[in-house]
């Protein structure tokens, strides 16, 4: 499976007042990840695969983590990101943020590619993920 690393440095917003991470901005920096990851698979920013693609987007439906290692303002960690298992229209993503090449915080999300309902035009509904993404997500 393809996976993405990118650094991020802990900022005081991201801090509780005793300088630690407040446990949702991991969600928020795992979020962006999973953007991150798209964006370098399929090339584009999302705002052109968005269109590319003619989709909404990819929801979440669940989400959890496991937290090891404290992190602190001012800590620049690394998240590697990879999708571990492509559904029909759903996929789920493993987060794995690092300090010193500590695992510090493990990330899991289970997302869905959606698409305009055509019974609801204010709606969404799940749509089978695009062959070709699901290539460059897999390398197969």
């Amino acid at each position: 499976m393809f996976v993405n690393t990118r650094p991020v440095r802990i900022e005081w917003a991201d801090c509780d007042p005793a300088g630690i991470v407040f446990y949702p901005r991991y969600f928020q920096m795992f979020d962006s990840s999973t953007t991150a990851l798209f964006e370098r698979a399929l090339g584009m920013k999302k705002l052109k695969f968005l269109k590319h693609y003619d989709f909404v987007g990819y929801p979440m439906v669940d989400t959890r983590a496991k937290f090891a290692v404290t992190t602190r303002f001012g800590d620049d960690v690394m998240i590697e990101s990879t999708v571990t298992e492509l559904r029909r229209s759903s996929f789920d993503i493993q987060h794995r943020l690092t300090l010193d090449g500590v695992l510090a915080v493990e990330g899991f999300e289970t997302r869905v590619w959606v698409g305009r309902d055509p019974a609801n035009p204010e709606g969404i509904k799940a749509v089978p993920i695009p062959a070709d993404v699901v290539t460059k997500l897999t390398g197969k």
